[in-house]
């Protein structure tokens, strides 16, 4: 079991780990240009690729975007009675337990846990939260999400283009698919080094509330993702996908959300690096539970 689980954890530490080694010793990472190649092209051609190449049945999407709700809506509302308890800023806590990192952390560690099949599940979950992320998330951040920036979002679209190929078991041309796959092949890497050249700016502070707050969410994230899990009835794997998703730590999305809305970013920081750290050593325990119950 522990090979196994250092066969999961392993790539995603040590490619993330590059990217941190990267920006501490100071050479140049375009990040703002590979964020929004891997948002703009990237995610959506890994979305296509994977729904694509993968017999997943409809009800097992519509189960995990079910979960995915659930969840989002109970963590919210655990942030928000979080930031009365602490009296902390119900803007600063909220979208830290609403917004875990599912995509740079959940996509990886679902592949290499679970599979092809878990990471079409856990595109599904990725899919639904970035909804919530690029309406209810911008909303937080005080800026307006308009309905046709949503609309053009390539993240979106891609999902609305998957839909289909779900629900009416298409398939893609064959130039298209090895296209896709191809792009889509880049995405997860770019992720996980863009991940770690992120840990690398930030400048941690507030450290007791960060460890506390940041195990708090990837424990609870964990929690609610099973009993939710439980109540909906879902088959073994959806229900390994949706507790692992749901114990993502807090995505850096909410630090540069933070960071432009001039809100308490330093806090936001320090949950962040701090969560993302606690990760390492929690998630093998979650994943020792699942793996054996869905392999």
């Amino acid at each position: 079991m522990l090979a196994e689980l250092f066969a999961v954890l392993s790539p995603v530490i040590i490619v993330a780990g590059i990217g941190y080694a990267w920006a501490r010793s100071g050479q140049n990472y375009p990040t703002e240009f590979i964020a929004r190649l891997v948002l703009s092209i990237g995610t959506p051609s890994l979305v296509l690729a994977t729904l694509s190449r993968t017999d997943l049945d409809p009800q097992a999407f519509i189960s995990i975007a079910l979960g995915c709700v659930l969840v989002t809506g109970c963590m919210g509302l655990i942030g928000l009675l979080f930031s009365r308890l602490f009296r902390q800023q119900w803007k600063v806590l909220v979208p830290a337990f609403l917004f875990p990192n599912t995509g740079n952390m959940g996509l990886p560690i679902s592949l290499y846990a679970f599979g092809e099949h878990g990471l079409a599940l856990a595109v599904g979950f990725f899919l639904t939260l970035s909804i919530f992320q690029f309406t209810v998330g911008i909303a937080l951040s005080g800026n307006a999400a308009s309905m046709r920036d949503l609309l053009r979002n390539p993240i979106l679209i891609s999902l609305f283009l998957a839909l289909p190929i779900i629900f009416f078991d298409l398939q893609l041309p064959r130039w298209l698919g090895n296209t896709v796959s191809l792009l889509g092949g880049m995405t997860i890497p770019l992720m996980l080094l863009t991940l770690g050249v992120s840990l690398a700016s930030i400048r941690l502070r507030h450290l007791g509330s960060g460890i506390g707050l940041g195990a708090l969410r990837i424990l609870l994230g964990a929690a609610v993702g099973w009993g939710i899990g439980a109540a909906l009835a879902l088959e073994p794997l959806t229900h390994a996908v949706l507790v692992v998703q749901s114990a993502m730590p807090v995505a850096v999305f909410n630090y540069l959300f933070a960071v432009r809305a001039n809100r308490s970013p330093e806090q936001v920081a320090s949950l962040v690096l701090c969560s993302t750290v606690l990760a390492i050593g929690l998630l093998p325990l979650i994943l020792a539970w699942w793996m054996p119950l869905v392999n």
